[in-house]
């Protein structure tokens, strides 16, 4: 079971319409791709995904792409359905334990209980393995990380055999260490295999408890008694989020998402092969350290440390650098970015300017991070000048780049835009756009 219900409230906009599991990651994929990957790649073929929050698009995006063909193997969607009692999941263990009938049901020996939401690749059958030969009765997969970083995160305290003694939420200090690594700490990864017997136990008594969050990284593991390389990035934040992004376009990057033996799945779009033009006069496209996904064209433009997301057009004399652009966005002739984080569908008028004022951004932005990256929602226009704008359904309208249109030869006569609807980020009420058009 997948629990792919979260809100990820820390991820602000990005999470505004969607579910965190359905937010996109490194240009083409999706944050659920991930988990879902590496159980096909480990051999399991029986998965439930279990959603709740604004799981329109997540549950589009399984429908539609995991399909894993046979009447044993599925991607099965369960959203809550009030099966315990008037309410819907109220934490990660509820979710599981509202579902008791589909674990019973399934008379595994073994039942894995994995989140939706983080980035990481390693072998689930290797932990299955060492579950069954230690005869545990529940195996926690963990990370270690340093012990400056281990107040992020829920931290176990193991002893000599590896066996959990305690468990500290979110420690500030006094984190507990690895035995004979007094540096590093081993932190939870939110995934865990239990004996089904036991699973089935511990949601029981957790759902009777009054007291409980019924949480299995703040309740059920830490309740447990005493004695009873892979690749990971907690992306629960935007600053996280965004440095994920980063590590996955650089020149060495810590997960690699070309081992032939270890895809990453996802949505087969049928988009042509990036581009990168000369536009008209302008020197060619000048990149570096960057990923470019299908569909997208530079032309005349400068990317550095950027991804890139699907279908996208950076236009001549355009300056992007440090920055993650999600797909479907237009940046326009001489405009410039700087860490800058576009959701879908982003307009980026003509010599607009992003990241390079500070104090002209925070008087501008509503969404800025601590460390200065600026967050624009999804489908947001940005003029270069005066209030931002959203701009529904956008679909590349946007792309009025002369030079641009002549590189290309085939810009001209796309799309006929009959009507366009915007609005500001002070108006209110329901938005409605329509739009037609000749699209060949």
């Amino acid at each position: 079971m997948i629990m792919a219900g979260g809100k990820g409230s820390r991820l602000g906009p990005l999470t505004s319409h969607r579910a965190k599991p359905s937010v996109p990651f490194a240009g083409r994929y999706r944050i659920i791709d991930f988990v879902l990957s590496n159980f096909v790649n480990s051999g399991y073929r029986r998965l439930y995904v279990l959603t709740q929050y604004m799981a329109s698009s997540l549950i589009k995006h399984l429908n539609r792409n995991w399909h894993l063909g046979g009447v044993s193997q599925y991607v099965e969607v369960v959203p809550a359905q009030m099966r315990m009692g008037e309410h819907w999941y109220r934490g990660t263990a509820d979710s599981i334990y509202q579902n008791l009938n589909l674990i019973r049901d399934s008379r595994a020996v073994n039942f894995a209980v994995f989140g939706g939401d983080h980035i990481y690749k390693f072998a689930i059958d290797q932990m299955e393995e060492a579950h069954i030969e230690l005869d545990a009765d529940l195996t926690v997969a963990a990370f270690p990380v340093p012990k400056s970083e281990a107040h992020h995160f829920g931290v176990i305290q193991i002893d000599e055999a590896g066996r959990i003694v305690g468990f500290q939420e979110k420690p500030r200090e006094n984190a507990q260490t690895i035995p004979g690594r007094p540096e590093w700490c081993l932190v939870s990864m939110g995934n865990y295999f239990f004996k089904t017997d036991t699973l089935i136990d511990v949601l029981i008594e957790d759902a009777n408890d009054p007291h409980s969050a019924h949480d299995f990284g703040k309740n059920v593991i830490p309740g447990e008694p005493k004695g009873a390389a892979p690749y990971w990035r907690d992306v629960g934040t935007i600053e996280s989020y965004f440095q994920a992004n980063m590590e996955v376009r650089s020149r060495l990057p810590a997960i690699n998402l070309y081992n032939r033996q270890w895809r990453i799945r996802t949505a087969q779009r049928d988009y042509p092969p990036a581009r990168f033009v000369r536009a008209g006069d302008e020197p060619s496209a000048d990149i570096d350290d960057s990923l470019v996904c299908e569909g997208s064209i530079v032309a005349s433009a400068m990317l550095r440390r950027v991804v890139l997301g699907y279908d996208s057009y950076v236009h001549s004399r355009a300056e992007v650098e440090d920055s993650v652009i999600l797909s479907g966005c237009n940046i326009g002739a001489r405009a410039r970015l700087r860490r800058v984080l576009l959701d879908k569908n982003c307009s980026i008028a003509p010599g607009a300017e992003i990241g390079v004022d500070p104090e002209a951004d925070r008087r501008r932005f509503p969404f800025i991070t601590e460390s200065g990256i600026v967050v624009l929602p999804k489908g947001t226009h940005v003029p270069a000048s005066g209030p931002l704008e959203i701009v529904h359904d956008m679909d590349f309208l946007m792309r009025n780049d002369p030079a641009t249109q002549q590189a290309l030869g085939a810009f001209d006569g796309l799309y006929t835009i009959s009507k366009r609807e915007r609005h500001s980020f002070e108006s209110s009420g329901p938005r409605y756009t329509k739009y037609s058009g000749n699209k060949p």
